[in-house]
Order: C-alpha cells, then sequence, then structure tokens
C-alpha cells in the first residue's frame, strides 16, 4: 500500500527559499550579458500577446527572455541550489516510507531537474537511492538553444491539480493517501487534490486557507547549500526529453 502513496512537493518557495530558480538565472544571464536587448522587446510583445489571460499567463507563460540562449551555458550559470534542511528532512521521511518523491513545480524543467538531481545526491549519500519525478514547465529546444516558447503549459494554479491527477493515474498512486506540500495561494487546487495538504511557511491568505482545511503548517527557515550534480557527477548537460 505505501507504494500507492506519494509526496508532492512544490519546489520555490516551498523546498527551496526565494528567490525563484527562474529568477535567479535570469539576473546569472543578465550579469553574464547572455540576453540580447532583442529578447526584452519579444518579451514585452508577448506580454502584451498574453495580457488578455491576465497577469499571471503573463508571469508564468512567457519566456521570450530566454530566445535563442543556450540550453548548457545557461545551465552552467547554476552551481547550486539551495534546499530548506527542514524540507530535505520531510523528503528523506517520506522516501523512507517508500513514497514516490515528485517535484511539481511551475519553474522551468530544466531548472526543476537540476534541483531533482541535487535532492537525489543528498538522499543518495543518507542511504536512499530513488528516483525524484519532476513535473514543470516545459520549454521548447532547437539545436541546443531554447526558442523562448513552451513545450506545453505553464504548470501553476489548477493545472497542477490536474498534473499530479494524471500522474496519479499513470502509476497507480493514491491520492486520497497522498501528501503535498505548497507555499502559495495559487498552490489551493493541488494542495486540495490530495488526501493530506501541506501548507510551508504560508502568508496570510494560504494560512487562512490551511486553518480552514486543517493542513498542517510548517515554518522552514534553515538554508543548505547544494552543488549541482547531475546523476551524481558534476557535469550539466542539456535536460531535452526529460521528464
Amino acid at each position: 500500500m505505501n507504494g500507492k502513496i506519494a509526496a508532492f512537493f512544490d519546489l520555490d518557495g516551498t523546498l527551496i527559499p526565494e528567490p525563484s530558480l527562474e529568477r535567479r538565472i535570469l539576473l546569472s544571464l543578465r550579469r553574464a550579458g547572455c540576453i540580447p536587448y532583442s529578447n526584452y522587446l519579444r518579451w514585452l510583445v508577448e506580454a502584451i500577446r498574453l495580457s488578455p489571460s491576465g497577469l499571471l499567463a503573463v508571469q508564468h507563460a512567457n519566456k521570450r527572455y530566454l530566445t535563442g540562449l543556450n540550453v548548457d551555458l545557461a545551465l552552467e550559470l547554476m552551481d547550486s541550489v539551495a534546499f530548506f534542511e527542514e524540507g530535505i528532512t520531510r523528503v528523506v521521511w517520506h522516501a523512507r516510507q517508500a513514497h514516490p518523491i515528485v517535484l511539481i513545480t511551475g519553474t522551468l524543467h530544466p531548472l526543476a531537474q537540476l534541483a531533482a538531481w541535487t535532492l537525489e545526491c543528498e538522499l543518495e549519500a543518507r542511504g536512499l537511492a530513488i528516483r525524484v519525478h519532476v513535473l514543470a514547465t516545459p520549454l521548447e529546444e532547437e539545436r541546443g538553444c531554447w526558442t523562448g516558447y513552451l513545450a506545453g503549459h505553464a504548470l501553476y494554479g489548477g493545472a497542477k491539480a490536474r498534473a499530479i491527477a494524471a500522474l496519479a493515474h499513470e502509476r497507480q498512486w493514491n491520492l486520497s493517501e497522498s501528501h503535498a506540500y505548497g507555499n502559495s495561494p495559487l498552490d489551493r487546487d493541488f494542495l486540495s487534490a490530495v488526501g493530506y495538504g501541506h501548507a510551508v511557511n504560508p502568508g496570510r491568505q494560504l494560512a487562512a486557507i490551511a486553518n480552514e482545511k486543517d493542513w498542517p503548517i510548517w515554518h522552514w527557515q534553515q538554508e543548505k547549500a547544494l552543488a549541482v550534480r547531475v546523476n551524481g557527477g558534476s557535469e550539466i548537460q542539456s535536460t531535452e526529453g526529460q521528464a
């Protein structure tokens, strides 16, 4: 029965302290002078196109600033990922119960995959050789470079709930006995989709929802920086085709 129970973790603000992984790589790319000025114009044009769908769509679905950037070069700028130590402890607890671990996040899939590989190495160091699954916003690649377009849907709000429902159906996991951890009011549907929702470092709105739903509230503060690793090694590789 334990194999039927899964643990779903949001990434930014839940397992990983703010700022988000995407904001960190954006700042690193800007400092390195990797983003041409034309990409900011592309982003603005796409923002105008998406504006009828609302600010959340502009925020989560507009990746035109990445147009033409080499995937491997961009990912090499991520030399470490900081996790909440309490979050890692909670992941370890679930792993010891033989619960599949899933990172579900609106961040870019390549960044989420780096975080998953790094987390796998940390778990392996604790005697837990398991695969961490990833559900994240997919990016389109062409000849090793990002096109600036999504290869699917941005994963935020209700899309997270639909994504874990599809994965649970595919893997025959029991969502009514599973756990989910999130830090934002946007995670409400995702947390409600499982039997045991958990609010991590919630603001006032999510805290109110958690009290209404009788979800545990976790306060994670201690940070631990882990060197980025890919499949146990140190080389950064392209994440095209990974899932």
